[in-house]
């Protein structure tokens, strides 16, 4: 083995699931705690809780898969189409195309020479996958999956609500509130820091923007519950 290789472990090729399976949990998790501390603060009986938690559980994991999908398949019909349309201006004009390629790699650095050398070789073994990586932005490394996406999110989705609806089945009937405040920012600080190293970002930072955020939907939610609800 050559004493100058190393090996490099990069976070970019975790995007597609990562980004799902985060944003899955964590509007699990926050949008199911709030729900039921929105209604627990009406002064709902733990049945009504549990119902209004079961229901947001499967509603927002059914949400999710379809917001998912849809996003994602929107953003895989235009890297299609884009690819269809560079395929064709390859086809069709090819030298300006070449001629785009080595206006690239001049502006990132290169002299005109090695620039237009750089993309005569490129062209030649991959012309279609040069001008998708270089001019567009686009590979096979951040290349979004649709289905997996959606799946991802449902299932995130669904994983993270049961922990609030688990706790309000354990805890106190007169604590309800407070024991699923609490669990919650727990557990999205345990889930922030989860994100954030999976992703190579700071652990800390993660863990507490996901904390703030889940904190101030639940205050959100229980002053509903206390202005509109009514104590039996």
């Amino acid at each position: 083995m050559n004493r100058f290789s190393h090996s490099e472990i990069h976070m970019v090729h975790r995007i597609g699931w990562l980004r799902a399976a985060v944003l899955g949990a964590n509007d699990g998790i926050v949008s199911t705690a709030s729900l039921l501390v929105g209604v627990a603060a009406a002064g709902s009986g733990r049945t009504e809780i549990m119902v209004a938690g079961l229901a947001g559980l499967v509603a927002g994991a059914m949400s999710m898969a379809a917001g998912e999908y849809v996003s994602v398949s929107s953003q895989t019909d235009a890297e299609r189409a884009d690819k269809e349309r560079e395929r064709a201006e390859l086809r069709d004009i090819p030298q300006k195309e070449l001629e785009e390629l080595t206006r690239i790699y001049i502006g990132r650095g290169l002299d005109a020479t090695l620039a237009a050398a750089v993309a005569a070789q490129l062209t030649a073994k991959d012309a279609l996958g040069a001008h998708l990586r270089d001019e567009l932005g686009v590979s096979e490394t951040v290349t979004a999956h649709p289905v997996q996406a959606a799946t991802v999110s449902a299932l995130t989705f669904a994983s993270g609500a049961v922990i609030p609806l688990m706790v309000a089945v354990l805890a106190p009937g007169d604590a309800v509130s407070t024991y699923i405040a609490g669990s919650t920012v727990v557990t999205l600080a345990a889930l922030g820091a989860i994100g954030a190293r999976a992703g190579g970002a700071p652990i800390a930072r993660g863990a507490l923007r996901v904390c703030f955020w889940g904190a101030m939907a639940m205050a959100a939610t229980a002053g509903v519950g206390l202005i509109f609800g009514v104590v039996a």
